[in-house]
């Protein structure tokens, strides 16, 4: 085992560990009672239930996990990678399509076996906690889509990505950089007509009381607001949620329609107020160009370590090759990647409370989205008491009790 692979398989293992140590936090950090903010919307057997929903989804994190984790160092020490890749490489083809094949087998492998773990959790976990409302046609549909979107969009670039580096010479990954980040750019703007769409129906807002109140709201902060979309989150579950995407004129901002049937107009107005918030503070525009500049540093590091020896040699393959480096960059730059996630989901939380602050500042109603707030957070059953450490790894939202926390204070 050469460097690369024990820097590899200590980053691999470090992940796993922290995400267990993580889980077990969590768990353990379960308070027998409920917390006196939370009275007025839960009660004490709801409040039992998500700790049982948040011990059985652990658990079965953790198995699934473990399971994943052993899968892929036994096809890596048992040399998988490079037989898959001797024997795509008897067909004779293009190194583009060998790449093409090379990817596409370990996706089609990871998403086999990691079917039965998505059944079960869909259709025993979620049925058992009464939030599934997933058919077997729409889960089978879904799963199909999912394929062919990956394919039709998926593959033409990655093919891309391997003929820059293959014929572009030393700038290759500033073709990939500008490629991939146009082409991303095109997608969010189309995926609110085009993609959401072959999951969802988004049907225009009813005209009515919620309605006025929210394009009412949208002139008042500036806000350009064409249309507003009710989305069948009910199709697939009773959770509620609430977002906003694309760009231009196919901006949209969804609501489930599981959150219309569960909330009061001012505490749907205080929602969407959050999420025009993050639009009016910048925050997708951020995000957009942190993930543009993280994209260009990755493909600049990629063409450094592709025609690294090491780096094959640390998983046996005995040719080397541009798809394959591809992918094992990607796992040697795991570490690297672990504190990206650390830093951006701390961002992601800051955003959270400046939205929260824009919403109150401009409804003036700070009780309407602190009501909002308890009950999402009942109706899906979330954990009121993470552990801090749990928080700090993983939480793209603030834990919801401090949200509340920092609205009343914001509010003295």
């Amino acid at each position: 085992m050469n460097l690369y692979a024990k820097i590899i398989l200590a980053a691999i293992l470090l992940e796993f560990f922290l995400s267990l140590i993580s889980d077990i936090l969590n768990i353990l950090h379960i308070k027998p009672d409920l917390p006196e903010e939370f009275r007025d919307v839960w009660d004490n057997e709801k409040y039992r239930k998500s700790q049982e929903y948040l011990k059985t989804n652990t658990i079965f994190g953790i198995v699934t996990s473990t399971f994943m984790l052993i899968i892929t160092l036994l096809f890596w020490f048992l040399k998988g990678f490079n037989f898959l890749d001797l024997q795509i490489r008897s067909f004779g083809l293009h190194p583009v399509w060998n790449g093409l094949i090379f990817v596409g087998v370990l996706i089609f492998l990871r998403t086999i076996i990691s079917l039965p773990f998505s059944v079960y959790s869909t259709f025993v976990i979620e049925e058992r906690f009464g939030f599934n409302k997933t058919t077997v046609k729409t889960f089978v549909l879904d799963l199909i889509k999912g394929i062919a979107l990956s394919v039709v969009i998926g593959a033409p670039v990655f093919a891309g990505i391997l003929a820059f580096f293959q014929y572009a010479g030393d700038l290759a990954w500033l073709w990939c950089w500008v490629t991939v980040t146009g082409f991303s750019l095109f997608i969010q703007f189309i995926a609110p007509v085009w993609i959401l769409p072959l999951f969802n129906k988004f049907t225009p807002l009813d005209q009515g009381e919620l309605r006025d109140r929210i394009i009412s709201f949208a002139e008042k902060v500036k806000f350009p607001l064409s249309n507003i979309f009710v989305m069948d989150g009910s199709r697939r579950s009773s959770k509620s949620n609430a977002f906003f995407t694309g760009f231009g004129k196919h901006r949209r901002i969804a609501l489930y329609d599981t959150l219309i049937e569960n909330h009061t107009t001012d505490q749907l107005v205080a929602v969407l107020a959050h999420e025009i918030g993050h639009y009016k503070k910048k925050h997708i525009l951020t995000g957009t160009l942190i993930s543009i500049a993280h994209t260009g540093i990755l493909f600049f590091l990629v063409s450094v370590f592709l025609t690294n020896r090491n780096l094959f040699d640390a998983f046996y393959m005995e040719n080397m090759s541009i798809y394959a480096g591809l992918l094992f960059f990607g796992l040697l730059y795991t570490p690297v990647e672990l504190v990206l996630s650390i830093l951006m989901s701390y961002i992601s939380r800051k955003h959270e409370f400046e939205a929260d602050k824009f919403a109150v500042q401009n409804t003036g109603n700070t009780e309407a989205l602190v009501s909002a707030l308890k009950k999402l957070s009942a109706d899906n059953l979330s954990n009121l008491t993470p552990h801090p450490f749990t928080v700090f790894l993983s939480y793209s939202h603030p834990p919801v009790l401090e949200r509340i926390n920092a609205l009343k204070k914001a509010n003295n």
